[in-house]
């Protein structure tokens, strides 16, 4: 990412003031969480976009501040209550759901930042009907064992995909119909038939790929070969397998 300005007869490399000023830009936004393929659209912009990014973390770090600040306040609280002799199991129950809402919510932010997280809640509720939203609720609470058993599948997907479009596989061979059916499993895993659900997910993608490039949440943890309308070789093969996977189970 960061490359030299140029080098000695020798091969070492020499960097300048300016390659030490990108050094720091790429370090910062590393350790604010961006992945190396953010770091280098930011890089690409320029300072303008790098400000109104550091702008934007501040305030993604401001709110999580707010959220410490608001699990600090429970506590105070509490500690006040004893301090005089006037203990209330409901202030304890307070301070413990504050905790866990913290808790349950903390592993997403491994893989999403605040605002992306807000971007899909807008997402969700511009392409699912209510009734959707609400058969997806019942499900229970989406689990980082799920969020990672979910990646382990759709990498696969992915490199399987990609394998079978390096060998200039069929889409209708064996191999291309055995990867359109684990991609089929795997969304119906997800839909289990529902087709208000199938639809919102379809209204989903539309509405994902309609925004920005740089603004899309799900472009940097979900493999782009299998992002809903990419144009690569491999994408192509299993957007033809799927098609022909789905014409043999409406016809058997």
């Amino acid at each position: 990412m960061l490359s030299p300005s140029a080098h000695t007869e020798s091969g070492y490399r020499l960097y300048t003031d300016a390659d030490l000023l990108t050094l720091q830009h790429i370090l910062a936004l590393k350790y604010l969480g961006f992945s190396l393929e953010e770091i280098r659209r930011f890089l690409r912009k320029g300072p303008q976009q790098l400000a109104a990014v550091l702008v934007q973390q501040r305030e993604i770090l401001q709110e999580k501040r707010r959220q410490i600040d608001s699990i600090i306040t429970a506590i105070e609280h509490t500690e006040t209550l004893l301090a005089q002799d006037r203990f209330e199991w409901e202030s304890i129950l307070r301070v413990i759901q504050v905790i866990q809402m913290e808790q349950k919510s903390e592993w997403v932010r491994k893989y999403f930042r605040d605002d992306q997280l807000e971007t899909m809640q807008q997402l969700s509720e511009a392409s699912y009907s209510e009734e959707a939203r609400a058969t997806l609720a019942q499900r229970g609470t989406w689990t980082e064992a799920d969020q990672e058993r979910a990646n382990a599948q759709w990498a696969y997907v992915a490199t399987e995909s990609q394998r079978l479009a390096d060998a200039g596989a069929a889409p209708d061979g064996d191999e291309a119909q055995a990867l359109a059916k684990f991609k089929s499993d795997l969304l119906f895993a997800f839909t289990q038939g529902d087709p208000d659900v199938e639809a919102g997910l379809a209204r989903f993608w539309d509405n994902h790929n309609a925004l920005p490039a740089e603004e899309r949440p799900l472009a940097g943890i979900t493999p782009a070969t299998v992002l809903p309308g990419a144009d690569d070789p491999a994408a192509r093969l299993l957007d033809a397998a799927m098609a022909i996977y789905r014409e043999r189970q409406a016809a058997s």
